[in-house]
């Protein structure tokens, strides 16, 4: 019996332009904008057998109204795949998408798969507004904005934890690991002017495939590119007010993503599924963790995925050639390079901008680090490269890769 485990290569990675919220992708459905990278993936892979695919893995975070059905499943018909794939959804908040990866590769890995789409989708200009459980009959409580990650919150856990809203946890991981706000404005710099400098030269356009927009008025609007960035100063960012109240709050929305709307899809095949498809793979998923963190320490948990992934596979962060680093907020990312005793300014750290630059749809960030990194990995003719993000909730996770 062969004891060798199978490995898991992506061999492809497409995703839509990134649109601001409210912006010029708001009037797509959730499923139609999932629906589109599937099908820049069968239409560019023509030697594949589509009705081959094992599974359509798509992660998500908002799943309500339009997402609110099995939104993999109906993407994956939009898109034309045969109607004998399946598809499933996922959701590990931020980190759904590469949620979605972990879950293809691990399929790979254990003999279970051969070929897998691995993805991820939200639009939050389309998030729904909720009520909560009604506990009286034609309750007047306020609605619920799902797009923010504290929504329906447990009482008891904030009792034992504190505050879920995002932006609290990121003033809290800039406090726990001393990030001050020049740090994280100039960070935030950095990444707008790396992306605007790769949409300027077409990097960006070497992943994205266009996304046709019918306007109200009659005619098709076809998007190509990022909405965002709009390069900024440092001087102007530090001029922001911070977003809470807090004491020593640094955070502001110059420094954090903005919510957005994109999707994703990566084809992830094994070793045989390459050879008999004629795929050429742009790099092998080594291994990929999620890991908890303490609220004390500030919910870091990009941090302790990165750590913890390091520290299975027997990387030195020294080793790496590329590492993708969500930048949901900037602490948080500082704060994942800072645990791996990687400098602020490294310029192996999102080459081509980030998060705070692009945007940030969650359900999709996830698997576009990953997506990217695998591209920018083969372009560059780099050897290892690290994915990783914090997941909300005080989570992390990470994913490495090798070129081949």
């Amino acid at each position: 019996m062969d004891n060798v485990m199978a490995q898991a290569f992506i061999c492809d990675y497409v995703r839509t332009p990134v649109g601001c919220f409210g912006g010029v992708l708001s009037c797509v459905r959730v499923d139609e904008l999932a629906s589109v990278p599937l099908a820049a993936l069968t239409a560019r892979n023509k030697t594949v057998d589509w009705a081959a695919v094992d599974d359509v893995i798509t992660g998500c975070a908002s799943q309500t109204g339009e997402s609110s059905r099995n939104i993999a499943r109906l993407a994956l018909l939009l898109a034309g795949l045969p109607v004998e794939v399946s598809g499933t959804t996922v959701n590990r908040l931020s980190g759904s998408g590469m949620e979605a990866v972990m879950t293809a590769a691990r399929a790979i890995k254990a003999g279970e798969a051969e070929l897998i789409i691995a993805g991820g989708v939200d639009s939050m200009s389309r998030a729904a507004l909720l009520l909560p459980e009604a506990d009286i009959i034609f309750p007047r409580s306020e609605k619920h904005d799902i797009s923010l990650a504290s929504r329906f919150l447990n009482p008891k856990i904030r009792q034992m934890y504190g505050d879920f809203i995002s932006s609290v946890t990121a003033d809290k991981v800039a406090l726990h690991y001393h990030i001050p706000r020049a740090d994280q404005d100039a960070f935030a710099v950095r990444s707008q002017i790396k992306a605007a400098v790769a949409q300027t030269t077409g990097r960006l356009l070497k992943e994205t495939v266009s996304v046709t927009v019918r306007q109200k008025g009659g005619g098709d609007h076809v998007i190509v590119k990022d909405e965002m960035p709009h390069p900024v100063s440092q001087d102007f960012l530090s001029g922001l007010k911070p977003v809470n109240s807090c004491e020593g709050a640094t955070v502001t929305e110059g420094n954090s993503a903005a919510l957005s709307d994109g999707a994703c899809a990566l084809l992830i095949a094994s070793e045989h599924a390459v050879e008999k498809y004629a795929l050429t793979p742009l790099a092998r998923i080594t291994g990929a963790v999620a890991a908890g963190a303490s609220f004390r320490a500030g919910g870091a948990g990009g941090a302790g995925a990165a750590k913890k992934l390091l520290k299975r596979l027997g990387w030195n962060p020294t080793e790496l050639d590329l590492l993708e680093i969500n930048e949901e907020f900037a602490s948080q990312a500082l704060a994942t390079l800072r645990v791996m005793g990687i400098a602020d300014d490294d310029l192996r750290v999102n080459p081509n901008g980030g998060a705070i630059a692009m945007g940030h749809s969650p359900g999709m960030s996830g698997a576009r680090l990953v997506g990217t990194a695998a591209l920018e990995l083969s372009l560059m003719a780099g050897k290892l490269a690290l994915a990783a993000t914090e997941t909300d909730d005080g989570q992390g996770i990470a994913v490495g890769l090798e070129r081949v």
